[in-house]
C-alpha cells in the first residue's frame, strides 16, 4: 500500500511544461495561438484532432485537410515558469495574459489568426 501512496505523491509533484504554442500555416501564414498547463499533451491533442478531422477551428481544420500536415509548423513560443510557491496549481490567468501579449505582438507584425 505504501508504494501506491508513493506513486500518487510522485504524480502530484509532476510539473509538465506550460505556456503558449502556435499552429502556423506555411501556405497562408495564418496562426492559431493556444495555451495549456500541459503543452506536450495539448499539442498532441491538437495534432490528433486535426488529423482526425475533429478540430473545433473549422478554418484551420479545412486548410489542414487540403494542404496536409507537412504544410504546418507546430511550435512552442514561450514557457511559463512555475511559481516558487508550490501551493499554486492554477495558472489559467497567467496563460491568458501570455496569450494576449503574444497576440498583440504578432498583430503588430501583420499576422492573421485563425
Amino acid at each position: 500500500m505504501d508504494r501506491k501512496k508513493e506513486l500518487k505523491e510522485q504524480y502530484k509533484q509532476m510539473r509538465p511544461e506550460m505556456g503558449i504554442f502556435q499552429v502556423k500555416s506555411k501556405v497562408s501564414n495564418k496562426i492559431l495561438l493556444d495555451t495549456s498547463q500541459n503543452l506536450k499533451g495539448y499539442i498532441n491533442r491538437t495534432r490528433f484532432q486535426l488529423n482526425a478531422g475533429s478540430h473545433p477551428n473549422v478554418e484551420l481544420q479545412r486548410e489542414w485537410k487540403e494542404e496536409g500536415e507537412d504544410s504546418f509548423i507546430i511550435e512552442i513560443l514561450e514557457i511559463l515558469e512555475y511559481d516558487k510557491d508550490e501551493s499554486k496549481t492554477d495558472y489559467k490567468e497567467e496563460l491568458e495574459v501570455m496569450k494576449y501579449v503574444w497576440k498583440e505582438k504578432l498583430t503588430k507584425e501583420n499576422v492573421e489568426f485563425y
